[in-house]
């Protein structure tokens, strides 16, 4: 490694550690040494970070010393502990779970739209659910030119949200059925394979699911924009990588699809995939490895007058998580907010 800082994933075994490592790697982060941590269960584990080969350590209390950035990826549960204890120690923490997201005192970050926000981190900084992160890249530039008042939006996400146990799921149940099996679901409540599941997290007392709250309250935070009316139905499909979105958009004044192609087109991380006379729009298996949020069918919504549709697509794995927490890293590098705030 160059010199540079010293960065600890948590979580490396995962999948969302694993793509950390990708990420850091191809961006050619300033890394002088990157540590990695996961559960007693995946201690001693061997990962390759280039050519060299890194032993997987258990997440301990005295894992931060000396760490500059620490990438968390490992569930609420292990940030809710870890997490302080590595700003304490002087890290930047940077958490891919729904650990801190809500917390006042915490900054929620997508850079593309409130990259101001990480320089009042007091050591922890919260990276956006995956489903809220792309929608809120595609909403963000036209809500500047055109303040929105109300957005629905239909979620068809990916088994890899889930993990590699869900990945691993549907591989098996969807050779089981085509050669004529039974099917015996274990990571979600019934079958995935060739099948829909309107169940992401846990049902909430308001008939919504915690995943569907998550948009709602997340994108409000995120933009500054409380008085944004939301509502999200989130739905598991069996697709390997990247999450697709129905959005639809009320605007206070009208905006023609030209418009918004054109904002677009124009704005950071966002990719316009939009010509219906060849069948041109975004799809989950093109999106998969790639860093943009793709956006296309885009339309006036013949329901509101204010209104358009969207179709937008991204990898959940690494925009929807590792990429967006290097960006975060990266930009709070690049403006010297790395060491915790005062």
């Amino acid at each position: 490694m160059s010199n540079g800082y010293n960065v600890a994933i948590v979580g490396a075994t995962g999948m969302v550690g694993q793509e950390f490592i990708k990420v850091l790697l191809q961006r050619k982060f300033p890394a002088k040494n990157i540590l990695l941590y996961a559960s007693d269960r995946s201690a001693g584990r061997k990962l390759f970070v280039g050519h060299q080969e890194i032993v997987v350590k258990e997440t301990a209390n005295d894992s931060f010393d000396n760490v500059d950035i620490a990438l968390f990826s490992a569930g609420a549960d292990i940030s809710k502990h870890f997490a302080p204890i590595a700003a304490k120690a002087g890290a930047l923490v940077i958490d891919n779970s729904a650990a801190w997201r809500m917390d006042p005192r915490v900054p929620l970050v997508v850079p593309e739209i409130n990259v101001e926000d990480i320089k009042k981190h007091r050591g922890i900084i919260a990276n956006p659910n995956c489903s809220t992160i792309q929608m809120v890249v595609a909403l963000n530039p036209l809500h500047k030119i055109n303040q929105i008042k109300r957005v629905v939006v239909a979620t068809y996400q990916s088994v890899s949200g889930t993990g590699l146990a869900a990945v691993e799921e549907l591989t098996k149940q969807t050779r089981t059925v085509l050669e004529g099996g039974n099917v015996v679901p274990h990571v979600y409540a019934h079958q995935i394979a060739f099948n829909l599941l309107p169940e992401i997290d846990v049902f909430l007392e308001n008939g919504y699911t915690k995943e569907e709250w998550k948009m709602v309250e997340e994108t409000r935070k995120i933009m500054h924009a409380e008085s944004i009316a939301i509502s999200a139905t989130c739905v598991r499909v069996p697709v390997f990588v990247s999450h697709s979105e129905v959005v639809q958009v009320e605007f206070t004044e009208y905006m023609s699809p030209e418009d918004a192609r054109a904002i677009l087109s124009k704005s950071p991380g966002i990719k316009v995939l939009d010509d219906p006379n060849v069948s041109l729009y975004p799809q989950p298996w093109l999106a998969a490895g790639t860093d943009d949020v793709y956006v296309g069918r885009i339309r006036s919504d013949a329901s509101y007058l204010n209104g358009l549709v969207m179709w937008v697509v991204a990898d959940n794995i690494r925009k929807g998580a590792a990429l967006n927490a290097v960006q975060i890293a990266e930009e709070a590098i690049k403006n010297d907010w790395v060491k915790q705030a005062k």
